[in-house]
């Protein structure tokens, strides 16, 4: 399952049209770029893990901070890169391209979002789409054994699509909350603490 998960995720994030993203971790075109790796812990499965993982990362870069990176060139073929001393000084990576899964299952004649264990038990078969903020869809995996009729895969679709944009939405104003809380907590003034 973990497996799974990570391919429909990188699978996802592959996309042209997350590139945005993916291209503000690059230092040095072709040479060198910051590498994220994402580790997800599931305690406790109570609704589909796709969607549950794919929010969780969308989460967790927004509070991505990367610290700023200058090159400076050599006297050799290779350009030195120098880390600012100030801890604060970082920068935010765009997640506005980063796709959140939606999971879709086809039950009888109708189609249910982020479906439960008893209607999943009962599904012909589930589609599971990453949708980006604009509803663009970047991938598309079929699961469960059952066939669809494309008129069906269709409505199935534009359903995640109306739902992802919904989930981008509604995730990305609690996370900007969220962060006016803690500037608040906090004070929005960080005083340098140290000896230096």
């Amino acid at each position: 399952m973990a497996r799974d998960i990570s391919s429909t995720l990188a699978r996802a994030y592959s996309s042209a049209k997350c590139q945005k993203m993916l291209k503000s971790l690059c230092l040095i075109p072709r040479v060198h770029c910051w590498v994220l790796y994402i580790d997800i812990l599931i305690l406790e499965c109570g609704g589909n893990l796709y969607d549950a993982a794919s929010v969780a990362v969308k989460a967790a870069l927004y509070n991505t901070k990367i610290p700023v990176v200058t090159a400076s060139s050599t006297d050799g073929d290779k350009p030195e890169l120098e880390l600012s001393d100030d801890p604060y000084d970082c920068r935010r990576l765009d997640v506005l391209s980063i796709p959140c899964v939606v999971t879709i299952s086809k039950i009888g004649y109708g189609h249910v979002v982020d479906a439960s264990m008893e209607e999943e038990a009962c599904c012909l078969a589930t589609l599971i789409t990453a949708v980006t903020a604009d509803g663009n869809l970047t991938a598309v995996k079929k699961s469960k054994g059952g066939s669809l009729h494309p008129e069906s895969i269709y409505e199935m679709l534009e359903t995640c699509q109306q739902v992802g944009m919904k989930v981008h939405a509604v995730l990305m104003e609690k996370l900007r909350e969220e962060e006016e809380h803690q500037q608040m907590a906090m004070g929005s003034q960080h005083k340098a603490k140290g000896f230096l």
